[in-house]
């Protein structure tokens, strides 16, 4: 998700690191292992936005989430294992990433990282972790961590990325001749969802008419909304997220956009934003999500448990950072190391299964695929209960929702084929 920022001050990276120290949590067994894990125990760092506009769908839920795989393998596969949680707040900004992953790894012997959700952070990470021999557990992100970017040898892609939002919707509602209007986040994450919007529209024969660019974060977007209604598409867009997409959603609502002739779809629109926003509100938007929490009695158990702890539904977000931290360490204990190629090459044989996602596989390039679905926020009458926000209106299968793996061009997999 955000951009970069200007590099920080020494100051700021202090303050970061010493955030680290604080935020670091007791071990979660006290049990050493047999040697083979490097020092006996495995750490994992949770990367995250701790006080950002992507705090809801991050931040101390991801620390949660990762709490709860820890748990759910030491009660199982983990018996006897020693694993620790530490967590920092990157502040949307990739030095400061790059910095508490560079001490957390060379100071604290950190195995693997997780979270880092944002997208001039994802791409910041990954030669560091290549570097260093660390694995990165990224729940979603830009579709590039599978594509001209890719390390498969260091990294995954979980729950969703750029790509699999758009497609989700696109999918669904273009057909030849379905005109499309986008507001869009000018910096990356944006840059990447108008990119794929254009694409995948015109796969289906429909057509972009043009977007209209905003700064992040966005104070206000009415004229960007009015813009875009003005400009007669069937599909207005939102290509952005967190803030940013509440921001546009009540805009839309405002100045009529929503409830009229026109459909909102929004890319990364959120439990927790309908929440904020109100069904009134947001009712009627149509959006991608790789993870609802009743979906079926599954996800409701896991959803259950991690409200319990942290007193809101799961994002996709969480719960993608749950199902890849447990696949990790069911890795780890199969392996009986925490050794990166060795991890790596046992997520891969390893089937994926959980209470979180649905026919998953990990592919070569990094990128796990499973069911996504196609939701639009019900009516204030429609909905049942608290959190009873979104109607289905597809589910599609991974193979036809994310980017084929021949054309994600990771160059990882070209060389591999080239020898």
């Amino acid at each position: 998700m955000g951009e970069s920022m200007p590099g920080p001050t020494r100051g700021a990276w202090r303050s970061a690191l010493l955030a680290a120290a604080l935020l670091s949590a007791a071990p979660a067994a006290a049990e050493v292992s047999d040697g083979k894990i490097s020092d006996g125990k495995i750490r994992i760092g949770v990367l995250t936005d701790m006080s950002g506009v992507y705090a809801d769908i991050t931040g101390k839920g991801s620390v949660v989430a990762t709490r709860m795989a820890v748990d759910d393998c030491l009660a199982a596969e983990c018996r006897g294992m020693n694993i620790e949680i530490v967590s920092a707040d990157h502040q949307n900004k990739a030095d400061v990433a790059s910095a508490i992953a560079r001490e957390w790894i060379d100071r604290q012997g950190v195995d693997v990282l997780t979270d880092m959700s944002n997208a001039s952070i994802q791409l910041a990470l990954p030669p560091l972790l290549k570097a260093k021999n660390r694995l990165g557990l990224f729940p979603g992100g830009t579709a590039r961590l599978t594509g001209d970017a890719c390390l498969p040898s260091h990294i995954v892609q979980w729950m969703w990325d750029t790509y699999v939002q758009v497609a989700g919707v696109s999918t669904t509602l273009t057909k030849p001749g379905t005109t499309w209007q986008l507001v869009t986040a000018d910096y990356a994450l944006g840059n990447q969802l108008e990119a794929d919007t254009r694409q995948l529209v015109a796969r289906e024969g429909g057509r972009v008419l043009g977007s209209v660019r905003h700064p992040f974060p966005a104070a206000d977007l009415s004229s960007q909304i009015v813009t875009a209604q003005g400009s007669g598409a069937d599909i207005v867009a939102l290509a952005n997220a967190g803030g940013d997409t509440i921001t546009g959603v009540k805009a839309a609502r405002d100045f009529g956009l929503l409830g009229s002739a026109q459909r909102l779809a929004a890319f990364f629109l959120t439990v927790m934003d309908v929440r904020s926003i109100g069904l009134q509100t947001a009712q009627g938007t149509v959006l991608t999500e790789g993870f609802y929490w009743d979906l079926d009695p599954g996800t409701r158990a896991f959803s259950a448990r991690f409200r319990a702890l942290h007193g809101t539904v799961p994002s996709a977000i969480h719960a993608g950072i749950y199902s890849a931290v447990r696949h990790y360490l069911k890795a780890a204990a199969a392996a009986g190391t925490d050794e990166a190629g060795a991890v790596m090459a046992t997520m891969h044989a390893l089937p994926i299964a959980d209470e979180v996602v649905r026919n998953a596989r990990l592919r070569p390039d990094g990128r796990m695929v499973h069911d996504v679905y196609v939701f639009q926020v019900k009516t204030p009458a429609a909905s049942k209960g608290e959190w009873d926000f979104y109607e289905p209106v597809a589910t599609i299968p991974g193979d036809r929702a994310f980017r084929p793996l021949e054309q994600g061009n990771c160059p990882a997999l070209k060389d591999r084929a080239g020898r």
